[in-house]
């Protein structure tokens, strides 16, 4: 196959699973970036021979180059490097999988430059998803979606009229603290927090699974990329993670798409879109599972899950106060600065102190993505 990628994340979870994807049906790789894992990058670049390489640290720059003396690649470091990334169109698509806000500049950089994305960067939407999807319409940009859950709903709406669709079923696995009340997690450890029952990721989307913001974030990201109203989204507790999201439409019909828990199926989709082909992964046995479960989410144990739909009701820059207050928030528990359950304290003292304010270009977003992470900073410090 002859398609060409970058990637902004190489290192992590979805850019390593992304590489065996590649690797398997024999794309190519035009750039690689990481944060600071410059061991693990180093190694990939002398197996998947890219153009480009980029430290998005910019105090690991001297030791990847010196690293690389010998290969012929371009050594980049910094957000000035992951946009020059973005917007090389020696690339057919660029995956971003970056963790966080740092993911936004890249996405509008591509859009910009006429790139079609395979978004893994829940920020990018959540924080701006006003921007990034007019600014995609305008240029005729596809964004596909990694997330299984909206890689999931995208499968099911193929082949049907999107008029027809009543509403979307975004499923979650309930986290490690499923079944748990308020108070039982006042002590909770972060090695508590990081044990996720289904998924392997990084640590800060990992908490979020469990403290069920990642759903929240979700939703947020669902009314963006399928242009829903808030209550065409609901949200389904499913332990067994087999069926990643499902759609309904106007008969009352409901179609889901299931697989095994493995990240593989959605990238592959993204890449190859709109082709099937074979995949790196285990075929799915229902019988093996037997019984699948479907419950309602308990939003008052998991606070942040209610916070982050309010703040897209809210609109305008209550999103992107609440992502960049559960960012900090969520550094600070895994620091052990401050407790699980005050990672929704916080992030709804920011939602509340903040100035509502319509979102209509870049700057908006930092502006209210800074005042969010100082307004954590500035509490946790008192």
């Amino acid at each position: 196959m002859e398609k060409v990628v970058s990637i902004l994340g190489s290192t992590g979870s979805i850019g390593t699973q992304a590489l065996e994807v590649i690797e398997m049906h024999g794309m190519h790789v035009h750039a690689l970036a990481a944060n600071q894992n410059i061991a693990l990058l180093e190694t990939q670049v002398r197996k998947y021979h890219p153009k480009k390489v980029c430290v998005y640290d910019t105090t690991r720059y001297s030791e990847l180059k010196a690293r690389l003396t010998d290969v012929d690649v371009q050594v980049l470091t910094g957000m000035d490097g992951m946009c020059e990334i973005a917007l090389d169109n020696c690339a057919d698509i660029l995956i971003n999988s970056v963790v966080g806000m740092v993911g936004l500049l890249p996405t509008l950089t591509a859009i910009n430059a006429g790139i079609d994305i395979a978004l893994a960067n829940k920020e990018t939407l959540v924080a701006g998803g006003a921007l990034v999807m007019e600014r995609a319409a305008k240029k005729g940009v596809h964004i596909y979606p990694v997330d299984s859950e909206h890689s999931a709903i995208f499968q099911c709406l193929q082949g049907n009229k999107r008029e027809q669709l009543r509403k979307i079923i975004l499923t979650a696995s309930g986290g490690p603290f499923y079944g748990k009340i308020k108070n039982e997690l006042q002590n909770v450890t972060v090695k508590d927090a990081l044990a996720h029952p289904n998924w392997s990721m990084g640590n800060k989307i990992t908490i979020d699974s469990a403290t069920l913001m990642n759903k929240g974030l979700e939703f947020i990201e669902a009314k963006w990329l399928f242009d829903l109203q808030p209550e065409q989204i609901e949200i389904v507790v499913h332990r067994q993670s087999v069926v990643h999201s499902a759609v309904e439409y106007q008969d009352c019909s409901v179609i889901a798409q299931m697989g095994v828990p493995d990240m593989k199926i959605p990238i592959q989709y993204a890449l190859l879109y709109p082709d099937r082909l074979p995949c790196p992964t285990r075929s799915l046995s229902l019988t093996e599972y037997g019984t699948l479960t479907f419950e309602k989410p308990d939003m008052k144990t998991f606070e942040c899950l209610q916070i982050a739909i309010e703040s897209i009701r809210i609109g305008g820059i209550a999103p992107c106060v609440i992502n960049g207050a559960n960012e900090v928030a969520v550094a600070a528990f895994l620091e052990g600065k401050i407790g699980f359950l005050d990672i929704a304290t916080l992030s709804k003292k920011a939602m509340r102190a903040m100035k509502p304010m319509e979102i209509t270009c870049y700057e908006d977003v930092i502006r209210a993505d800074r005042f969010a992470r100082e307004f954590i900073l500035n509490t946790i410090s008192k």
